[in-house]
């Protein structure tokens, strides 16, 4: 009888893992930002399907051949940035479940929590490609990382349940700036 294990391994002797995974996410992420961006117009799906597939096999394709220089591998670079963008992202959905558990609504506050956010995801990004290893202080070990990041949800949650009426005032006009635009 076969067991979890066996099916993936077996999908990653087929290739499954490295090459199909990734060509779906580039395709889906590249199809989705066509598909609302309408760059091509309203009836473009035809279009947009073909360049989200090229995109995609221009990225996969390489990393078959072996002929990304070493440490620009694209596909090893999402394979390694993914979980913890997943760990980043489920920090964040806690967040917010724990603050919409305790009656907060953020009206306006969204744009102050993208901004850190968009610097995590970044700064994660970099790790994965390898890009701070020169920085000493950039390199953290998981286990500090975890909780260096369980210590900053906690920390976001005591601000938000303690902060006053009107802590969020400036964020809100920052952000009605921008949709008025």
């Amino acid at each position: 009888m076969t067991n979890f294990v066996e099916l993936f391994e077996t999908m990653e002797s087929w290739g499954m893992l490295d090459v199909l995974l990734p060509f779906l996410l580039i395709f889906t992420v590249v199809f989705a930002v066509l598909q609302k961006a309408k760059i091509f117009g309203e009836d473009s799906k035809r279009f947009n399907v073909i360049i989200a597939l090229v995109l995609g096999m221009v990225v996969v394709i390489p990393h078959i051949l072996g002929t990304y220089p070493e440490g620009q591998d694209a596909v090893l670079i999402i394979n390694n940035l993914l979980p913890n963008v997943a760990l980043v992202l489920i920090a964040i959905i806690m967040v917010l479940l724990l603050s919409g558990v305790f009656g907060y609504e953020a009206k306006g506050a969204g744009g102050a929590i993208m901004i850190p956010a968009f610097a995590v995801i970044i700064w994660l990004f970099g790790i994965s490609a390898g890009w701070w290893e020169n920085f000493g202080w950039f390199n953290i070990d998981p286990d500090t990382m975890a909780v260096v990041l369980v210590l900053l949800v906690f920390g976001i949650i005591i601000w938000i349940i303690t902060a006053g009426e009107n802590t969020f005032k400036p964020l809100k006009d920052t952000v009605n700036v921008f949709k008025n635009k």
